[in-house]
């Protein structure tokens, strides 16, 4: 069991930049996202909740990073199923430095297109080619207390 090892990251949050495609010398393409997942934290000195906000780097290959350069904005809630991939390179400056990356498996658009803000009219909202079937939500009806056991299935 100790050679076990899991590298898995699920996250949701907003995109805090409109998404960057490029591609590689070969022709595959690759989506550069940054997003914003807050969390809660408590302030000892005031007593009251205050959300910070962290920020993680998330690569997206192929087509599906291909349709988060297309359907995603900034503002746009996400949610990222991935990997983390840590990397060593020099700045500008010559510095060694240092960073972990999200490498996505999965993005799942959240919300809809307007959900970011811009609101020019042409948003995206999911649905689904088949009938909501609410039958099952229903009360159940109260047993017949005329019926036999017999005809009980179990």
């Amino acid at each position: 069991m100790a050679g076990t090892n899991i590298n898995r990251v699920v996250l949701t949050g907003n995109l805090t930049r409109d998404p960057e495609l490029r591609a590689t010398g070969g022709g595959t393409s690759v989506c550069s996202l940054r997003l914003a997942v807050n969390t809660r934290r408590k302030n000892n000195s005031t007593g009251t909740w205050e959300e910070k906000p962290n920020y993680f780097d998330v690569t997206v290959w192929g087509a599906q990073g291909e349709n988060c350069a297309r359907f995603l904005s900034k503002g746009r809630p996400v949610a990222v199923d991935g990997r983390l991939e840590w990397r060593e390179f020099q700045d500008k400056q010559g510095n060694q430095r240092q960073a972990i990356d999200i490498i996505a498996d999965a993005v799942q658009f959240l919300g809809g297109r307007d959900d970011a803000g811009g609101g020019n009219g042409n948003g995206f909202t999911p649905r689904s080619d088949l009938p909501a079937d609410t039958s099952d939500f229903a009360p159940a009806p109260a047993g017949d207390a005329s019926a036999p056991d017999d005809d009980i299935p179990f």
